[in-house]
């Protein structure tokens, strides 16, 4: 018994029986949380940024960050609602926005490897740069108009599901990043990436291109994030998503991500997602303002830093050792 309780012992069990707590606490003392249309709806509002912290999972346990995240997101609903203004086939639009996507975070991955900058600098300046490109090609109008299956995509469930079609781009890409990060020797040349840079190096692998792709990754799941947005809400304008990095990095962070790079599991990242979701929800629903969630989940992020540091010894004690 005391074995078992050993190998349960981890952030990420700890994660979910939290999560599992506010759910139950969310169910029996918030109106209205427990239908089938809210669940829907807070199932739909979380589609962007849980695709999103797919491949901040890997910057981060790679040492590195993309704080232009929001920005490219935004900046690709724009280059999508002008594309479409121009009668330019959906077919044809959705891969062009890709392709600028990509090509966003290569920007980022280009300064980082290139130049040497620290990332958290150049995706700070990209992160006004971008947004700023989004302002002077659209400036403060937006696009409303939309081909009808693209907006039904971003309103409907499926097949009469409480499940919406809006969070399907991200249960397809989890596993795969999953399988990616935990069983490929991609994955394990993140770990080694981010915990020893040095020696990633001379043993051979390839730094700088490892480097580069992460944030081509980042780039172009954002954009696929921005496509995703534009049809939720039939908007497409320069200041969507604005604020998004903080929940984002929260998640990434309160998941059990190591900020210093080379730990952390997908595992405690969805359950990190799941209880952010859940909170904002429901805190939604009691009618308290989005500044005033902001400013709780930033407590619960450094709560989390603060419960995750002291934990870490706990949970190293409980574990069962080697023989």
């Amino acid at each position: 018994m005391r074995d078992r309780l050993r190998r349960l012992a981890s952030w990420e069990t700890f994660l979910a029986a939290l999560t599992l707590a506010v759910i139950l606490y969310a169910v029996l003392a918030v109106p209205n949380f427990a239908t089938r249309f809210n669940l829907s709806q807070a199932a739909a509002g979380v589609s962007e940024k849980a695709l999103i912290v797919l491949p901040m999972v890997l910057l981060i346990i790679a040492r590195e960050i993309d704080l232009s995240v929001a920005s490219i997101l935004a900046l690709s609903s724009v280059i999508l609602g002008v594309l479409v203004q121009a009668a330019m086939p959906m077919a044809a639009a959705i891969p062009l926005v890709l392709l600028a996507g990509a090509a966003l975070g290569g920007f980022n991955g280009l300064m980082v490897v290139r130049f040497g900058l620290p990332s958290l600098v150049v995706t700070l300046g990209t992160m006004a740069m971008f947004r700023g490109i989004g302002y002077i090609i659209l400036g403060s109008a937006s696009v409303n108009t939309f081909p009808e299956s693209f907006t039904d995509f971003g309103i409907e469930s499926v097949l009469g599901s409480p499940i919406p079609w809006t969070i399907v781009p991200f249960l397809a890409l989890a596993p795969i990043f999953a399988v990616v990060l935990q069983h490929t020797p991609a994955g394990r040349r993140i770990y080694v990436l981010g915990g020893n840079p040095a020696t990633a190096l001379y043993s051979g692998i390839r730094v700088a291109r490892l480097r580069l792709g992460l944030f081509v990754l980042s780039g172009l799941v954002s954009s696929l994030a921005g496509i995703v947005f534009t049809a939720r809400l039939a908007n497409a304008r320069a200041n969507n998503a604005v604020g998004f990095e903080l929940d984002i990095i929260t998640v990434a962070l309160l998941g059990g991500v190591s900020v210093f790079g080379g730990r952390g599991k997908l595992t405690g990242v969805l359950w990190a997602l799941v209880l952010i979701a859940v909170i904002r929800n429901a805190l939604g629903l009691s009618r308290i303002g989005g500044d005033a969630q902001g400013t709780i989940i930033g407590l619960l992020l450094i709560g989390a830093l603060l419960l995750s540091n002291a934990s870490k010894h706990l949970f190293e004690r409980l574990r069962p050792r080697p023989s």
